[in-house]
This record gives C-alpha cells, structure tokens and sequence, in this order.
C-alpha cells in the first residue's frame, strides 16, 4: 500500500535499465496524482503498487534454421500486463531492439489505450529480437512456426490475442496463425490482422493510420477551429501506420510534403505519391530513397530526425519511440507547426511534450491518437465471435466513432481533473479510472 511517490520511486530504482518502461510509468502515474488526491482508496487497495507490475512475464527461447541449414536461437517475450477489464490484447514486435523493458513498456502503455477505445480489452504486448529484414519468406516461416509453437501455450480466444507491430505484418501473421491453427486443431480467431480469406476484418491493415487522422482532425477542429483540408503535413516512417496515415490525410485534403524511414527523408513539395511508397515498402521492400527512382523531382536527405527541419501545419511522428526530441520539436514549433499527434507509441520525450504544451500546440498522446488498430482488433474479434463480416464502410464507421470517444473522453477528463487541455494528463487519466476502478470492484487474492 503506497503513494505514487514511492511507487515511481521502486519502480525507478528497481528497473533504471528499463528506461522506456519507467519512462512510461512516470508520464502515466504522475498524471493521475490528481486522482489520487481525490481517492486515497486507490492506495489502500495497492492500485499504483499493482499496475506497474506485470500479471505474467514470459520468456522464451526460439531456436529457428536458416535456408544454409545454420541453427539460430533468438528470445521471444510475452507481457501479459492487466487482465482487470478482459482478456491481455496486444500486438507482437520482431525487430533487433526487443527486449524486456522495450515490452513492459509498450505491455503497460497497452492498458490504458485499450480502456481508452471503450472494449473490453486488456493490456499485454509481446515479440522477440529476430530481424525479418534480409531473411527470406522460408525463413521468417520458419522463425514464426517456432515462436507461436511455444506462444501458443499461454494464449486463447479469451486470455491471450495477439496482433501485429513493427516487423509482423500480413506475412508474419499469417505463418503465426496457421501453425497455432494447426497445433489446436481449430479456427479460433486467437490472433488479430488475419487476412480477409481466413477470418481478418477490412480496415485492419488501415486501422492505425486512419484512427491517427481522426483523432486528430477531432482536435484540430475542436481546439483550433482548423483541419486537415488544405494542410501541410510530414509524417515520420513509411511503415503501415504512416502509410495509411498519409492517405487519410490526402483524402482529407492536406498535402502530405514528407515521409521517411530510417536512412532519410523524402521531401515532395507537390505532394507524396502514396501509391508509390505502398509500392516501395509493401511489395518491392525496398529503402524509401527508391521513391527518386520515380519522381525525379523530389528530394532526399540523409538523416530520419531531418523531417523535423521540414515546415509543416501538422506533424505525425509514426516511427519509433523518443524519436522528436526538444531540438526537433523548437524547429517545428519555427516552422508554424500547430499540432502533433503520435503514431508510434511514445514517439516524444516529455522535454519535447513540455515544449508543445507550452507553446500551444496540439498534441495528440500515442495511447489516444494511435488507438485505432488496437479499436479494429477488437472489432475483429466481435467478428471472429458473430461468424459474420462486416463491410469496410461499417468498420471504417465504428472506427471513427471510436476515435471521437477517445478525444472526447481524454477532453473531459483533462478538464474535469486539471482544468486543461491537455491531452497527455487526459489519455492517461480516461483510461486510468476505469481500469482502476475493475481492479478496486474485484479486490485481490489472498
């Protein structure tokens, strides 16, 4: 039974090596000191001592053949974070900086995006250290088939339901669902973003892109009195999330001027061919400096952190965490950038943060703004559940009201409890209070 200033204490102590995991903890717990103020039951139950620690904690080895016969072993994880509202939901990341923290920290931040959509989902997260890039598609098979083989032991339909992230896409999924299918003996709709033929829901590939676009124009128009019509915006990476991102913002009217990945930028003064990029990253896999090849009259630059230079109405960080750093975020601010909102998870540090809500802009926390995919999995599953499709204008439509309950709940709360608006304290402070209040309702075993 402690305070939150002891708890960010322990938690800072015990896992400084986490630093993205304790980073998260401290931006989320002192949000909600003013919660804490106003119900000092939430101590008496142990709620901030609780919900820093992870349920479950599982690690594995996943030894895997290359396509010389050469055996490798790499590490995979699953953090089954918070179950308090339904079963753990989040996605698996392969990418060579997973590690522990890397997972606590998306697992934890998983919670309260999941309470925020409104479903009945908890929060966990997974993935493992093996790089898809340079391996072949009999590799990557082989890799997933040995990963989900030992996953499979701790997930289900209604404990467990994996999705996709960074480095597991459509490909990567569907290796993952057909060996568990094939372990179980079932069609059990146990992972989420399947394909359309075996069960998957339409707008789940766009889900997180487009959920960003709509949060964000609710805030702009709200805040602002602004929109994405007639906008110039740069969006950082040119993976799924800033792709889809990018053409719901064309579809809304703004000009999208500049993409990147983590060679470099590519600046398009008319506009970014979307299409184009779908086609350099999607199907040629190829580094986005490819888009030269094409459109000879855009530019390139060395460097990802050099999209910040670019000026911009609205700026979508999608790429990774702690990429906009304080420089990063006074060049936008220079610039005439008046709102940002996070793609990736954590994509700012709190300096960078400070400095937009000090400044005026808009900015759209990852928990809130990049909710989508999490929103459209959970769609999936109602799906998966009725034995019935829906069609992409329902989908597209629920997603969208979904996205607006998320502004407006993070609005609402940011008001209510520090009479701003600040939508960092709100995000955390909505999805806060209603998974404290299932783990005050359901006690704690003795």
């Amino acid at each position: 039974m402690s305070d939150i200033k002891s708890v960010l204490e322990e938690v800072t102590a015990r896992y400084q090596q986490e630093t993205e995991f304790v980073q998260a903890v401290n931006e989320v717990l002192r949000s909600v000191e003013v919660v804490a103020r106003r119900d000092p039951d939430l101590a008496k139950f142990g709620i901030f001592d609780r919900i820093v620690e992870p349920e479950r904690t599982i690690i594995f080895s996943v030894p895997w053949m290359d396509d010389e016969g050469d055996i490798h072993v790499n590490r995979g994880y699953r953090v089954q974070f918070n179950g308090a509202i339904g079963p753990y939901k989040g996605g698996l990341r392969f990418h060579p900086s997973v590690n522990l923290g890397i997972v606590k920290f998306l697992g934890f931040e998983q919670i309260f995006k999941n309470s925020l959509t409104g479903l009945p989902l908890g929060g966990g997260k997974g993935g493992s250290d093996f790089n898809p890039k340079g391996k072949s598609d009999t590799e990557i098979m082989r890799f997933c088939q040995s990963f989900i083989l030992e996953l499979s032991r701790y997930i289900g339909e209604d404990t467990d339901i994996p999705a996709g992230d960074i480095g597991v896409g459509a490909r990567e999924i569907g290796f993952m669902y057909g060996m568990y299918r094939k372990i179980r003996g079932n069609f059990k709709g146990v992972i989420t973003g399947k394909g359309i033929s075996y069960n998957g829901s339409l707008v789940r590939t766009e889900a997180t892109g487009y959920g960003l676009c709509y949060f964000m124009e609710e805030a702009i128009q709200d805040l602002k009195r602004k929109s994405f019509e007639g906008a110039k915006v740069t969006i950082s990476g040119s993976g799924n999330v800033a792709i889809y991102a990018a053409e719901k913002a064309k579809e809304m009217g703004a000009t999208v001027v500049a993409m990147s990945d983590s060679n470099g930028v590519i600046y398009h003064e008319k506009g970014i061919d979307v299409e184009t990029i779908k086609s350099i990253k999607e199907v040629e896999r190829e580094r986005i400096k490819h888009y030269l090849s094409i459109h000879k009259d855009a530019e390139y630059v060395d460097g990802s952190d050099r999209i910040w230079d670019l000026a911009c109405d609205i700026a979508l960080p999608c790429a990774t965490q702690n990429e906009l750093g304080v420089q990063s975020a006074l060049k936008l601010i220079g610039n005439g950038c008046y709102a940002v909102g996070a793609g990736a998870n954590m994509p700012c540090t709190p300096e960078a943060i400070t400095i937009f809500h000090q400044e005026g802009v808009i900015f759209g926390p990852g928990k809130a703004a990049n909710a989508g995919g999490v929103a459209v999995s959970g769609l999936e599953m109602t799906q998966n559940a009725l034995h019935y499709p829906w069609s992409f204008k329902r989908v597209d439509a629920t997603l969208r009201k979904i996205m607006s309950r998320i502004y407006k709940s993070s609005k609402t709360a940011a008001w209510e409890y520090s009479d701003t608006q600040n939508l960092v304290d709100g995000a955390n402070i909505a999805g806060f209070l209603k998974v404290a209040s299932a783990m005050k309702a359901q006690g704690i075993a003795h």
